[in-house]
């Protein structure tokens, strides 16, 4: 393996996703760099959350393989692919609304002790403290410590946003998915929802960003890909992205001849 090899932590390779006669997916290799924040953008309908399904093992591909950190992921249930590392956000918050903010952080670091979303009544009195006082320590981190006892369902948008954000990274993930972090949020809860991410990537958690508000993905990759009609027509630094006529015209409603994807 060459030194560049080494540091992909997610291959997406030659994988296709066919629906019927629809091909959702097509020809979609993708390294992912270890330590990076890689943003997948496209217009609607470009195959987007299809790639994040199938990466986090709700969608099997058609053809291909998904490959995290050495290891195949294809075949593997979500809760397995979970439990690897593979931490997901998804587009509409998933959370436990009749629960405190706290026991909302708290319950994924159960999961991933005891393998279910709940506390063990059987956990040494040290251990649960000790998760207590990391999930207090991330909600102070995400600007959450003093709602720590309310509701969750409660909470605004984006807090709720924060709040899942928190309960993905108790479980110290080696990968973060982001499915359109942002979206709904104003433009204050968006701004500080990048000055979060922002303080993650400081951190050197490898992050996989799905988005349309092109602010926020200019604002955080260190590369991005774009995607239309299910395959990859642009890829490189934002910059190079940003002049590209391909991704001008996919996002402008022109016209995408497949053969122009590479």
């Amino acid at each position: 393996m060459s030194q560049t090899d080494a540091n992909i932590v997610l291959h997406v390779a030659d994988v296709h996703k066919n629906f019927g006669g629809l091909h959702a997916l097509s020809d979609i290799d993708l390294q992912i760099e270890e330590g990076k924040t890689h943003a997948i953008i496209g217009p609607n309908g470009a195959g987007k959350s299809t790639l994040l399904n199938v990466i986090i093992g709700r969608l099997a591909p058609s053809r291909g393989a998904v490959v995290f950190d050495g290891k195949v992921l294809t075949g593997k249930k979500p809760h397995e692919i979970n439990q690897m590392g593979v931490v997901r956000v998804f587009q509409t918050p998933e959370i436990f609304p009749e629960l405190s903010v706290l026991q909302n952080v708290m319950a994924p670091a159960f999961a991933k002790r005891d393998g279910a979303f709940k506390a063990n009544i059987f956990m040494p009195l040290d251990a649960e403290k000790a998760i207590r006082q990391e999930a207090e320590d991330i909600l102070n981190d995400v600007g959450l410590f003093e709602r720590r006892q309310s509701h969750a369902g409660a909470l605004s948008r984006g807090d709720k946003r924060r709040m899942e954000l928190a309960m993905c990274l108790i479980q110290h993930p080696k990968l973060l998915l982001l499915d359109e972090p942002t979206a709904g949020m104003s433009r204050h809860d968006t701004n500080t929802t990048i000055a979060l991410l922002q303080k993650i990537k400081a951190s050197g958690m490898t992050k996989v960003i799905i988005e349309h508000d092109m602010h926020v993905v200019f604002s955080l990759a260190d590369r991005i890909s774009v995607l239309a009609g299910g395959r990859i027509i642009a890829e490189g630094e934002p910059d190079a992205v940003r002049g590209d006529p391909r991704v001008q015209e996919a996002y402008l409603g022109g016209t995408y001849e497949p053969g122009e994807a590479h």
